[in-house]
């Protein structure tokens, strides 16, 4: 049985071949903004497994067959777009995130969901800690200071990760292996918030954001984004942070409010941010690029060898279980 399947990712060559011999013809439409197209316009034919395979000519774009969608949460799919595919049985989210697809609609068209829990969170994890050491021990600033032939003039005291406060917003898988590279890399006393508490977690437990903020000196936020926790680290969260706390964000740049985080940036009412997500990206506000306590990386903590071949894996593993009637290895239902 062939499989047609459109990806609004930009699928790698090295993994092609895996979804050839899965029976699936691939059709490549990147899309970078989730306001944008389905798919181009003009030709769109199916990509070849291997270059050497040369350019396929046959079996041109047909919107009307396409049976699956591979997408990430950051774009998703409307039930507007959705009725562009009238055979669409099966949307897979690469990563963990789903917040953009419309899961009540897939529901009322019969539509599986998926996504690549438990694939990512290693990677996640230590691109988080990349950017909490970074941040805190001010490893940009001071790289560009030795560059302009300020060695002297650059040296300055700055804290320590050891034994610092961390407080984790959003206590899933990549949070908790944050928390774990927190507690037993670098002494961090963890505390957590969650919509409850969990069972048998000996992390410090706060009953909200706000109240999280102020315990702890480093905000990590690691929460699924979506309307539910949008604009979540708000004025309130950053005032409870205070002037020598530190914001990370590896999660989704709509759990934090960018206006309240610029002002708190500028007005130096928390030490800085390091951000891989922003609201609105790939676009950056210029006055947000225009703090100097600020360190911004292009959503890239996911992006390691390792996680991608984990993150395709599971995606044809899911297809698998789908085309057999199977249950999903990693489901999504309305409501969630």
């Amino acid at each position: 049985m062939t499989v047609r399947l459109l990806s609004h990712i930009d699928v790698p060559p090295a993994h092609r071949p895996a979804f050839a011999a899965a029976g699936v013809t691939l059709y490549l439409a990147p899309r970078a903004d989730p306001n944008g197209p389905l798919w181009p316009d003009g030709p769109l034919r199916p990509v070849p497994a291997t270059a050497a395979q040369g350019p396929v000519e046959d079996e041109v774009f047909d919107a009307a067959a396409i049976d699956v969608l591979l997408t990430i949460g950051s774009l998703g799919i409307s039930a507007q777009e959705m009725d562009k595919l009238p055979a669409l049985r099966l949307i897979c989210c690469l990563g963990v995130g789903y917040e953009r697809v419309d899961l009540a609609a897939a529901a009322a068209r019969g539509i599986r969901v998926t996504h690549g829990r438990g694939t990512n969170d290693t990677s996640v994890a230590d691109h988080a800690m990349a950017l909490m050491l970074a941040l805190v021990r001010d490893i940009a600033p001071l790289d560009r200071a030795v560059r302009c032939g300020q060695w002297q003039q650059s040296r300055r005291l700055r804290p320590q990760l050891s034994g610092k406060r961390v407080g984790i917003l959003g206590l899933g898988t990549s949070g908790a292996n944050i928390a774990e590279r927190c507690a037993r890399g670098f002494a961090m006393e963890v505390g957590y918030h969650n919509r409850r508490p969990k069972a048998d977690c000996a992390y410090h437990y706060c009953s909200s954001a706000t109240a999280l903020a102020q315990w702890c000196e480093i905000l990590v936020i690691a929460t699924p984004g979506g309307a539910a926790t949008r604009h979540l680290v708000d004025e309130g969260v950053l005032t409870a942070l205070g002037a020598e706390g530190f914001l990370v964000n590896i999660a989704r740049g709509s759990v934090v409010d960018t206006a309240a985080l610029i002002a708190a940036l500028q007005a130096q009412a928390i030490a800085g941010a390091a951000l891989d997500v922003i609201e609105g990206e790939p676009q950056v506000p210029p006055a947000l690029l225009a703090q100097d306590n600020v360190l911004i990386t292009p959503h890239v903590a996911a992006c390691s060898p390792q996680a991608m071949t984990a993150m395709y894996r599971q995606m044809l593993e899911n297809l698998a279980c789908h085309l057999n009637g199977q249950p999903l290895l990693t489901p999504v239902a309305a409501g969630e």
